[in-house]
């Protein structure tokens, strides 16, 4: 049964409308969040103290959902920068090199590589992990270092970013904020990301070929691809030599080994959200350590902080915009009465709920309006250049759609995922494509040009496999 909206509703609508234009103008939203949260704060309980607590207590609360995720990419990124400057990274790649002999294998295989390393450690710590290695061969075997951005691009900052199965890093925000278990969201995207991800690339293949072709491809390169020092940490090329090869070589089977063997534990214990995440974080953790006193030696104690702290900063950079944004969000749910005590209106099921029901009641909404809303909703919160700054609202908007249709909040919170993570986790807004164009030398808003038909196509075809999926 439906409850009469009250101030409380329409201003958290109205804030969500604003962050929405703040969004499009590519302006910073934090400020707009801190506000809305004390204007809520302020409405629901008629006390400016407990409206100025509230912004700082939904900030703990914020960090406190959010801090399985910014601890496992952290972790991530730590080891990834001790197997950058071991020179084990390469050896774990270099494997694949000899079967990339043409520029379609080229394409093809790194890309596919790109994917799979991206769900275990990252897409940017990925980048740099087989951009050193397979870029060389890409180039000698004819494949365009924009081609080689786009592939790395698209399949790990796309695909892999937006489905994000091992990690679970985006399915746990956008899941938290529509009220759902993550494994709900999760298996609900599975046919949207292998959609988009079949349309994106193939079209995108298709273009480059088609433009090598006749003569229009422009390969973008600004500069000789020298790596990017603040994304790898190599600041000392020497130290790749501190291990013997066979050091490297064992360590380089063992590694994909332990993964492997917490793929299989996730089934087989049927791990899935924290407890997924924790399993791969701790195996992280040990690769870490075991790395390090190798490598360092005497110094490894020392070491092991260095790592842990770059590691740290960089899941802080990353997420430091989100939670301020985040925080606002949970207040559409149950981050509301853990915030504020229960001062909702007698009767409320949670701002976004009654807003969802009263949608319901006073408006024709359908699968076709909810999915094509989701779409643009998520897309334009990626315009941010985060991706992940943004999904928090696209799960509040396909639990407010879903209600209103009755059905489809899982698949609507997937398809709001797969477009803010496409468009603003790295395959469309300059600034985001920065790793991957640093890499391979090329210019950062070529890439985005050349994804830009690519990612539009592979979205309204998304698009339309949601409306029947609602």
């Amino acid at each position: 049964m439906a409850i009469d909206l009250e101030a409380l509703h329409w201003v958290y609508l109205v804030f969500i409308v604003a962050i929405i234009g703040f969004m499009v103008m590519r302006r910073d939203t934090s400020l707009l969040c801190i506000v809305g949260i004390f204007v809520l704060g302020l409405l629901a309980t008629e006390s400016l103290s407990d409206s100025v607590s509230g912004v700082f207590n939904s900030f703990i609360y914020a960090i406190k959902e959010l801090m399985g995720t910014i601890l496992i990419i952290s972790i991530i990124v730590a080891m990834s920068r001790v197997l950058i400057r071991t020179g084990i990274n390469e050896v774990m790649i270099s494997p694949f090199a000899r079967f990339l002999r043409t520029p379609t294998l080229a394409f093809w295989g790194i890309g596919l590589i790109m994917m799979v390393t991206s769900w275990f450690f990252w897409p940017s710590p990925a980048v740099a992990l087989i951009g050193a290695v397979l870029l060389p061969v890409a180039l000698r075997v004819g494949l365009p270092a924009l081609g080689a951005a786009m592939a790395m691009n698209l399949f790990g900052h796309g695909i892999a970013l937006s489905g994000d199965y091992i990690i679970q890093g985006a399915p746990k925000l956008t899941a938290d904020a529509a009220g759902l278990p993550v494994s709900d969201v999760m298996q609900a995207s599975i046919p949207l990301v292998i959609v988009m991800g079949l349309v994106t690339t193939v079209t995108a293949f298709w273009m480059m070929r088609r433009d090598m072709k006749t003569g229009k491809w422009n390969d973008g390169i600004i500069s000789k691809v020298e790596g990017d020092k603040e994304l790898t940490g190599e600041d000392d090329l020497a130290f790749k030599n501190v291990l013997s090869h066979g050091t490297k070589l064992t360590l380089a089977i063992l590694i994909p080994v332990l993964f492997a063997i917490d793929v299989v534990t996730m089934f087989v214990m049927d791990l899935q959200g924290g407890d997924a995440t924790a399993l791969v974080g701790g195996t992280a953790i040990f690769i870490l350590l075991i790395i390090t006193m190798l490598a360092h030696k005497n110094k490894g104690l020392e070491k092991t902080t260095n790592y842990l702290i770059e590691g740290f900063l960089f899941g802080f950079k990353m997420f430091g915009p989100v939670i301020p944004i985040a925080a606002f969000f949970y207040l559409g749910d149950s981050g509301f009465t853990a915030i504020f005590g229960d001062t909702l209106p007698a009767g409320s099921q949670g701002i976004v709920n009654d807003l969802g029901v009263a949608l319901a009641n006073n408006v024709p909404v359908n699968s076709e309006v909810g999915s094509v809303t989701l779409t643009l909703v998520g897309a334009v919160t990626g315009l941010d250049g985060s991706g992940f700054s943004g999904i928090s609202l696209a799960g509040s908007i396909a639990q407010l759609f879903g209600g209103a249709i009755g059905s489809g909040v899982a698949t609507l919170t997937a398809l709001g995922q797969v477009a803010a993570i496409w468009v603003g986790g790295g395959t469309l807004v300059p600034w985001a494509l920065i790793p991957a164009a640093a890499i391979c030398g090329v210019s950062p808003f070529e890439l985005a040009r050349r994804n830009l038909k690519p990612v539009i196509i592979g979205l309204c075809v998304t698009t339309v496999v949601a409306m029947f999926l609602v």
